[in-house]
């Protein structure tokens, strides 16, 4: 699908037209976006608008990260949209020119929805251009970087309360299962972050200097969420130790109480086998109070040994 929107020299808003009509209509500007494109719509891409076909391989492929191109008519941008579900980056293209920018995606996503509706609807701000278009979807992106933190925030939180008394084996594949979701942020959030700064920082993009300020607002924020994303890092981190640390400190205890045990049936175990030995001249064999004194033996020794260990502290907590 594509859908278009251009402004005449008057900034008289034009939407839905043919690609073939813009010489005809004389723009000032115009956007046009390649949502979920088919294949003969892609192949506009270098028929129409004449681009670089570096640009369109990367355009179409999805393995890129948030990168920068500079080519001879146009700047070439790849931005990472976050997936909320999955937090897998999602490409968006960005082709940006004197006095025209096309985006293209190759799925359906609310950040450039939402962008479309600001730009065409706030009239104060068609005056700046194909950078305005930009900036909103760059804007859109960075927003929605947030709630993705937020939520592991909140989880983070809630483990360390614990208030649904997990095991400590449980909250230690949950505190590893965040950690994970959290390197996929901070892989997206620093390359675009990285992006920002060569924005900001590039001599090669004069309409962009225009609105630095729009820019280092976008960049602050990803600053921000740079700073959130490694604070909850670190606290996992210490919440990973902790748990590993009380799940050894159990594990210690579990082998005292194990210790104990088999020490104190040692001798009995002791005693227990030299009197099970079938020999016909052994003592006591024949002794009425035999039986008796060897249990009283065994019961003495194994109560001595507890008291003893007792008193050395192994029980303690």
């Amino acid at each position: 699908m594509i859908r278009t929107f251009g402004l005449k020299k008057e900034l008289e808003p034009f939407i839905c037209f043919d690609l073939n009509s813009l010489r005809k209509q004389d723009p000032q500007w115009y956007w046009v976006d390649f949502c979920n494109p088919s294949e003969p719509e892609i192949a506009l891409l270098c028929s129409h608008f004449n681009f670089h076909p570096l640009s369109i391989e990367d355009c179409i492929s999805s393995l890129n990260k948030p990168k920068l191109d500079y080519y001879e008519e146009y700047n070439f941008f790849i931005l990472n949209a976050l997936s909320k579900d999955s937090l897998v980056p999602t490409e968006i293209s960005l082709f940006v020119g004197e006095n025209y920018i096309v985006s293209f995606h190759t799925e359906s996503l609310g950040e450039v929805d939402e962008a479309w509706e600001r730009v065409t609807k706030d009239r104060c701000n068609w005056d700046k251009g194909p950078t305005y278009v930009a900036y909103q979807i760059l804007d859109k992106i960075v927003d929605q970087f947030f709630p993705a933190v937020n939520r592991i925030e909140d989880k983070l939180d809630w483990l360390d309360l614990n208030t649904d008394k997990k095991f400590v084996h449980k909250l230690i594949e949950e505190v590893f299962q965040i950690r994970g979701d959290l390197l996929k942020l901070r892989r997206i959030v620093y390359s675009m972050r990285d992006l920002l700064y060569r924005i900001l920082n590039s001599e090669r993009l004069s309409g962009f200097k225009e609105h630095k300020l729009y820019f280092s607002d976008i960049y602050d924020h990803l600053q921000k969420l740079s700073d959130m994303v490694e604070s909850s890092r670190d606290m996992t981190s210490d919440m990973r130790d902790s748990y590993l640390s009380v799940n050894s400190n159990r594990m210690n205890k579990h082998m005292m109480v194990l210790t104990v045990i088999t020490t104190i049936f040692i001798p009995l175990t002791f005693l227990a086998g030299i009197y099970g030995m079938n020999f016909d001249y052994m003592p006591e064999l024949n002794w009425k109070y035999g039986y008796f004194l060897v249990i009283g033996m065994m019961a003495l020794i194994g109560l001595s040994m507890f008291l003893w260990f007792k008193r050395k502290g192994w029980f303690e907590t």
